[in-house]
C-alpha cells in the first residue's frame, strides 16, 4: 500500500479520475446554470404546491441554514455577515426573488436593501412584506426535519420582530418547502448524476483489486485511507469516513448495538475473507453513497464459495423488492412495510434503512427505515415520495453459508437510484457479482 510501486499505481488511477472531473471554474458555471433552472422551474411550483405566498430564508455567516447555501450562486461560501432571501409569489404565478444582504448576488436575486440608504436590514424586510401583503409566510422551523429547521433562535426572534404582529401571525413552518426544494432534481442534474455515481463505482473497483490489496499485508485501514486519499487527490469531497469490514469463518458481521461486547475484529486482510465497503462523496453539489462487497480468493480458488454468491443473490432480490415498492405518493413507512412483508414471505432475512440522496448524503425526503427501527419511523417516515427524486437504496440480508459451517453472513448493499416518471431506476447499475481479489 505504501511502497513506490503502489504509490505510482494510485497516482495513475487518480489521473484517470481527474480526466473525468471538471476543473473548478467549470464546475461553478455548471452549478450556476442548474441554479438558474431550479429557481425558475421548481420554486414557483413548490410555493404553489405547499400553499405559501412567501418564503423567508435568513442566516448569519458561519451559522448557515442547511437550505440557504443551495440557494446561493457560486462562488458563495457563506452567508456573508447576514443574508435574507425572500421568495414572493406574484399574481401571475411567478416568483420575485429578493436578497437583503450587503453584497448582492447578481442576476440571481433582485437587491431589496441598500445598506447605505439609512434603512436597516430588518426595516427593509418589513417594507417588502408590507408591499406584498402575503397571507401565508414560510419560516424554516421544523420539529421533524433538520433541513426545515435552519432558522436559529436569535434569527427567528429578529425576523418575527421585523414582521410585526400582523404578519408574524401569518407565519407557518416551511419544512415541506425546504425538503421539497432540496429533494427535487431537474433534468440537467439527472443527466449528470449517473456519471457521478460511476466515479464511486470506479473507486470501489480499484480499491477491491489486487492492485490495492495484497492479502496478508494490507489492512482494512490501509484501504480506508487509500479511498479517502484517492477522493481528495481526484478533487472529490468525502462526506463521511469510508469503512472496510471483514467477515470470515469465525468472524461475523458487526451488530451496532453490541459492538462493545464483541472481540476486536481482525483487520489484516487474508485469503477467504468477505470484504465490505461503504463510501460516498460530493461532486457538483450532489452526493453518492455506495456499499459493495469483495471476496479474497484462497490459493487454488477461481471463484467465491457458492454460499457467498447466494447471499449476494438474496441481497439483489431484496433490492428488486424494495425498488418495486417505491412509488409516488407512498410514504417511506408504506414502502418499508410493503418491502419487508414481501421479502419475509419469500423467506429472506431482510433489513432496510434507505434514505434520500441529493444535496446531502443523508438527504431531505422520506426516511425508509432505520437499522434499529424496522417497524417504521414516525414523522420522517410518513413523508411521501415525489417524482424526480433520488435515493440510496441501503439494506442487508442475513444468509447462511454452507462452506462456513452454516455461519450467517450479512450481505449489505447500497446503490444509488432515481424515482423518475413514476419508475425507479439505478443511476449506474448495481453489484451482481462479488469482486474477486
Amino acid at each position: 500500500m505504501v511502497d513506490a510501486e503502489g504509490q505510482a499505481r494510485q497516482r495513475a488511477f487518480v489521473e484517470e479520475l481527474r480526466g473525468r472531473i471538471l476543473p473548478l471554474r467549470r464546475r461553478a458555471e455548471v452549478r450556476n446554470e442548474w441554479l438558474r433552472q431550479r429557481l425558475d422551474a421548481i420554486m414557483p411550483e413548490l410555493l404553489a404546491r405547499e400553499g405559501f405566498d412567501m418564503w423567508i430564508v435568513a442566516a448569519r455567516e458561519y451559522n448557515e441554514d442547511p437550505v440557504i447555501m443551495t440557494l446561493l450562486p457560486e462562488p458563495s461560501m457563506a452567508a456573508r455577515r447576514r443574508t435574507i432571501l425572500v421568495f414572493a409569489r406574484r399574481p401571475d404565478g411567478g416568483v420575485d426573488r429578493i436578497t437583503l444582504d450587503r453584497y448582492g448576488f447578481g442576476e440571481f436575486y433582485q437587491k431589496g436593501w441598500d445598506a447605505d440608504s439609512g434603512e436597516d436590514q430588518d426595516a427593509s424586510l418589513a417594507r417588502i412584506v408590507r408591499e406584498r401583503d402575503p397571507q401565508s409566510i414560510g419560516l424554516n422551523v421544523s420539529e421533524l426535519f433538520a433541513f426545515g429547521d435552519g432558522l436559529t433562535y436569535h434569527e427567528h426572534g429578529q425576523v418575527v420582530s421585523a414582521l410585526g404582529e400582523k404578519y408574524a401571525d401569518r407565519t407557518l413552518s416551511a419544512e415541506r418547502l425546504a425538503v421539497g426544494w432540496l429533494e427535487r432534481r431537474i433534468p440537467a442534474e439527472l443527466a449528470i448524476y449517473p456519471s457521478i455515481t460511476a466515479l464511486g463505482h470506479a473507486i470501489i473497483a480499484e480499491a477491491f483489486s489486487p492492485r490495492t490489496i495484497t492479502p496478508g499485508v494490507t489492512t482494512t485501514d490501509d484501504v480506508v485511507w487509500w479511498m479517502r486519499q484517492t477522493m481528495l487527490d481526484a478533487g472529490l469531497q468525502t462526506w463521511f469516513q469510508p469503512s472496510i469490514s471483514i467477515q470470515a469463518p469465525g468472524q461475523g458481521y458487526d451488530r451496532p448495538a453490541q459492538l462493545a461486547e464483541q472481540p476486536k475484529p481482525r483487520t489484516l486482510i487474508q485469503p477467504g475473507d468477505l470484504l465490505h465497503c461503504d463510501m460516498g462523496f460530493y461532486y457538483l453539489g450532489l452526493a453518492t453513497d455506495q456499499q459493495q462487497n469483495a471476496y479474497v480468493l484462497k490459493p487454488g480458488e477461481a471463484d467465491a464459495p457458492a454460499g457467498l454468491k447466494a447471499a449476494l443473490a438474496a441481497g439483489n432480490r431484496l433490492q428488486d423488492i424494495h425498488m418495486a415498492a417505491m412509488a409516488v405518493g407512498k410514504s417511506g413507512n408504506d414502502v418499508l412495510r410493503e418491502a419487508l412483508a414481501q421479502a419475509n414471505s419469500e423467506g429472506l432475512l431482510p433489513s432496510i434503512y434507505s434514505h434520500p440522496l441529493g444535496y446531502h448524503g443523508h438527504a431531505a425526503g422520506p426516511t425508509i427505515g432505520l437499522w434499529d427501527q424496522q417497524g417504521g419511523v414516525p414523522g420522517r417516515g410518513d413523508y411521501e415520495l415525489f417524482d424526480e427524486t433520488c435515493y440510496s437504496i441501503e439494506l442487508n440480508v442475513l444468509h447462511p453459508v454452507p462452506e462456513w459451517d452454516g455461519q450467517e453472513v450479512r450481505m449489505a448493499l447500497e446503490e444509488d437510484a432515481i424515482l423518475s416518471g413514476g419508475t425507479m431506476h439505478w443511476l449506474d447499475g448495481r453489484q451482481e457479482a462479488l469482486y474477486l481479489i
